[in-house]
């Protein structure tokens, strides 16, 4: 029986079991390969998608959980209106060194702006907790939320 989803604003259906992690559903089944599979083990954040608007590690949430709920990927992101304000602040900043982190560190940005616009740097360091990044570039990333708040000039 399939099982429907709401991604990205738009209805999908897939045949699936409903214990099968997000994460294949969106790469395998719905052919949205932004969602990057890191770990496995949601530790590191590469999978994080929005559900609802809270960051989750996608390869450890299963598609039964996303029924009748929200998911936002990074192809999706920038339809919300903060999200657009972090994926301009992340290119105007240039934080991306290999990139392969990247679609979760917009993704857990977007989740700790939504729920707290204005952060401070322990909202900061406390809503990208998890989220890691390989190339080291946690500076260029704190500065870009600084300016998708609005905290901090691009320039």
């Amino acid at each position: 029986m399939p099982i429907e989803l709401t991604v990205n604003r738009r209805k999908r259906a897939v045949t699936a079991e409903a214990d099968k992690p997000l994460l294949w559903v969106l790469r395998e089944d719905l052919d949205l390969p932004g969602t990057k599979f890191g770990c496995g083990a949601g530790l590191c954040g590469a999978c994080t998608v929005l559900l609802d608007g809270q960051a989750v590690r996608s390869c450890q949430t299963p598609i039964g959980e996303a029924v009748g709920k929200h998911v936002t990927t990074i192809e999706g992101v920038a339809a919300l209106p903060v999200g657009r304000k972090v994926v301009e602040a992340w290119e105007a900043i240039d934080v991306p060194q290999c990139g392969y982190c990247q679609a979760g560190q917009i993704m857990s940005a977007t989740a700790l702006l939504t729920a707290t616009p204005k952060p401070g740097p322990d909202d900061i360091v406390g809503g990208m907790n998890g989220n890691i990044c390989r190339c080291a570039t946690y500076v260029r990333i704190e500065r870009a939320i600084r300016v998708a708040a609005g905290l901090e000039e691009k320039a």
